[in-house]
């Protein structure tokens, strides 16, 4: 790699551009007797593994676990996947897609919303036929893993622990049951999490930047297994929401008719439950409805059996390094409340794979270039996963949330080209993150200008006919002429 040529470039098809509008197609590439380095068999590094071994490049991915495929029990975080519209484009173009979809996804069209009270209302996410997938994280990791090792250029390594790497010359030096192992590479890619040791030597460059932030509240996974019969024990095509403003709860179907559940809340709350009367008493008034689904024993056995986990938002800037390149939860760990963590780093896979095909894999110009297209994009949906928590545990319950969503959706049926909701931007095209933000922001002003014109007209109208003291008859005539003149203005 470096500033060398690789030795033939082959593009087949490719529809869409490098970062906007749908992407798919498939690459032939060939290249010398280079080799990348991959820290992390996680999602992201797995993705990455099958994308450079159609490159003809020698791939060693090092993975500080075992084998999952050979594990029982896979230890770290389990939060369910939300499989959208960018991460089935990574997945598409190196020919998993219908797979994942086709053997494990499962359809989530909607938001459930669960009341106090028991009711039950959906929010659906996009048009009708519009979803995301319900995804494990350990088949999807496995299936990648398996996939990049039918070639025979892609090299697992397992219990390889990154004890130090030198960016500069890609040079790393590994712990692995006991002993050291050395190895080099033309290009290293950090793949290895939030808390990722690649990343951790940049930042000893100077320049970097970095910042990272907890939040106040953490995690911990229950489940609601099957009914007597084997059945889902709740409607299975939907995300299920229980929100309580300061904390919620979330539910996501599983293919063998369980649901992973996920409870949100401060530490401060999990650190007040401390006996099981506590938590019935917590759940009766938070979670009524789910004591019976999930089962009194079960829900304190799994409760008190478990610690709430933390949750961490990392930025920093640059990504790249002469010889690395950190992606995924390396760059941009995000909270998981916009379902696009996995998403955003399967977009990374993409946007590596274009750069590579349009500078030819001279890594002078690709890395650099990388960084300066995905950070405003990485940044952006970092801060709209904080926001979606706000979201999802309150303004769910807000009627002018509901109505701001029907006007949305309302306005997006009659003008599709330009008006567009920010959850089906973010969900269900490829438009770069901080260009949905920027756009929803034009739609907002747009709102609130119609929202004052009509109200200002409403006043004047009702002023007039008060005068003339036909106020009651005349009312709803005014307000639709005034409303068709508001949305004329405004281009509408």
């Amino acid at each position: 790699m470096g500033p060398q040529k690789s030795a033939e470039v082959s593009r087949i098809t490719e529809e869409g551009d490098m970062m906007g509008g749908d992407v798919s197609g498939d690459l032939i590439m060939a290249s010398g007797e280079k080799k990348v380095a991959i820290v992390g068999g996680g999602l992201v590094g797995a993705l990455n593994a099958c994308y450079l071994a159609r490159r003809g490049v020698q791939v060693h991915v090092y993975e500080y676990r075992g084998d999952i495929r050979q594990m029982e029990h896979v230890p770290g975080r389990s939060i369910n996947l939300a499989l959208s519209h960018r991460g089935r484009s990574a997945l598409a173009r190196v020919g998993l897609e219908d797979l994942v979809i086709q053997q494990h996804g499962i359809p989530m069209y909607g938001r459930m919303i669960h009341a106090t009270d028991g009711r039950k209302k959906v929010i659906p996410y996009g048009k009708a036929g519009q979803c995301i997938y319900s995804v494990g994280r350990r088949y999807l990791n496995e299936t990648m893993l398996s996939e990049a090792e039918t070639h025979p250029n892609v090299h697992l390594h397992f219990n390889h622990k990154l004890l130090h790497s030198d960016l500069k010359t890609g040079h790393m030096v590994f712990e692995s049951n006991g002993r050291e192992v050395q190895a080099d590479a033309d290009l290293i890619l950090g793949c290895d999490g939030a808390y990722s040791a690649v990343r951790r030597q940049m930042m000893k460059a100077p320049r970097f930047n970095y910042s990272q932030t907890y939040i106040p509240h953490g995690y911990m996974e229950l489940c609601i297994p099957p009914t007597a019969t084997g059945q889902f024990a709740m409607e299975p095509n939907y995300l299920h929401i229980w929100p309580r403003g300061e904390f919620m709860m979330i539910a996501l179907p599983n293919q063998d008719r369980t649901w992973t559940v996920t409870l949100f809340m401060p530490f401060a709350v999990f650190d007040r439950i401390t006996t099981p009367d506590e938590l019935l008493e917590f759940f009766r008034e938070n979670y009524r409805d789910a004591i019976p689904l999930i089962g009194e024993e079960k829900l304190i056995k799994d409760f008190f059996s478990n610690r709430a986990s933390p949750l961490v938002s990392v930025k920093c800037s640059p990504y790249h390094s002469p010889k690395a390149l950190i992606m995924g939860d390396a760059a941009h760990a995000m909270v998981p409340f916009y379902g696009q963590g996995m998403n955003a780093g399967f977009e990374d896979c993409l946007l590596l794979d274009d750069l590579l095909t349009k500078h030819d894999m001279d890594l002078e110009r690709v890395l650099p270039e990388y960084t300066e297209v995905r950070n405003p994009d990485a940044e952006a949906i970092c801060d709209l996963a904080m926001y979606n928590y706000v979201e999802m545990r309150h303004l769910v319950n807000s009627r002018a949330f509901l109505m701001r969503k029907a006007l949305d959706s309302f306005l997006h049926t009659f003008f599709p080209n330009s008006w567009t909701p920010l959850y089906s931007m973010v969900s269900f095209t490829r438009v770069r993150y901080h260009q949905a933000i920027a756009h929803k922001e034009r739609q907002d002003k747009i709102v609130f200008g119609g929202v004052m014109t009509l109200a200002a007209a409403l006043a004047a109208g009702v002023a007039y006919l008060a005068q003339r003291g036909d106020l009651w008859r005349s009312a709803t005539e005014v307000v639709n002429e005034q409303a068709r003149l508001a949305l004329s203005r405004l281009g509408l």
